[in-house]
């Protein structure tokens, strides 16, 4: 069993407490962390799970793929459907969250119990009891569970509870158009581990490479570029979980270095692999 949390504690230049990590072998199928941070912190990014995010102290702006920025604040809840570009910074002064990570599909089946509206949109939440209750179901991993009966069952009633939360922001999200020409663009950007040349790109896909840059853009909410490095810390992020070495998951994923995942790695997680995995 791979059972991992890296606890939160003092750094020595008492700027941030380090990030607290969850995610466990047995349970592949969800993860979460606690964090407090100061500085600017995520770039643009997606996860491939639905996300739920909870303001502990501080403030914060979220950003969307509208880029309407989003004041944030003690108590929210923020929803955000898989596959769906957004970045969360704090404004100033220490700002404390919790973030988990959750298979849509697992959600669907034991969760959302046939109700939908959750991935039609990003949602924000002022949730009051709903965020206590989302709150304790975080807690119940980080108790390291032998079971997911009680985060089950305390995740059910969080959701229930947010039919009487008030909506503080709504961004739809949609379906995103990739088209047969786009799609094997993407695919290559996210899996060669070779860097790709995007002229070689948008010749293969009968546009010029500014024309394929807008469409990338116009699909995924990502230049393209930006879109490889998302794609990529995605898979080194489960490379991680897996027990993959970060030496081989750098390798595997073309990175020139460890360096260079440790660049690219924490300007979407805001940590290091070695603190995701310690």
């Amino acid at each position: 069993m791979r059972d991992t949390i890296a606890r939160m504690g003092a750094k020595a230049d008492g700027a941030v407490r380090a990030p607290e990590f969850w995610h466990d072998s047995r349970f592949p199928q969800l993860e979460s962390r606690r964090s407090c941070r100061r500085n600017s912190c995520y770039r643009p990014h997606t996860h491939e799970r639905f996300a739920i995010g909870l303001i502990d102290e501080g403030s914060s702006v979220f950003v969307g793929r509208s880029g309407a920025p989003v004041p944030l604040g003690v108590g929210d809840v923020v929803l955000i459907p898989a596959g769906h570009v957004h970045s969360c910074n704090p404004v100033e002064g220490e700002w404390t969250y919790q973030m988990m990570l959750i298979e849509p599909q697992w959600l669907r089946t034991h969760v959302w119990s046939g109700r939908s509206g959750f991935e039609s949109a990003i949602q924000v939440y002022r949730a009051g009891d709903a965020r206590r209750v989302f709150d304790d179901a975080n807690s119940a991993l980080f108790a390291r569970p032998s079971g997911l009966e009680e985060f089950t069952v305390l995740l059910r009633r969080a959701f229930d509870a947010l039919g009487g939360a008030e909506v503080q922001h709504a961004e739809a999200v949609g379906a995103t158009f990739l088209g047969d020409s786009l799609r094997p663009v993407l695919e290559v950007l996210a899996e060669q581990p070779d860097d790709p040349r995007l002229d070689d790109l948008a010749a293969a896909a009968g546009m010029d490479r500014y024309q394929l840059i807008r469409a990338v853009k116009k699909a995924t909410g990502l230049t393209p570029i930006a879109w490889r490095n998302n794609a990529r810390v995605i898979r080194a992020r489960a490379m991680l979980r897996g027990g993959e070495p970060i030496a081989s998951v750098a390798h595997a994923l073309g990175f020139a270095d460890q360096s260079h995942l440790h660049r690219v790695f924490r300007a979407h997680v805001a940590s290091t692999p070695g603190e995701y995995i310690r």
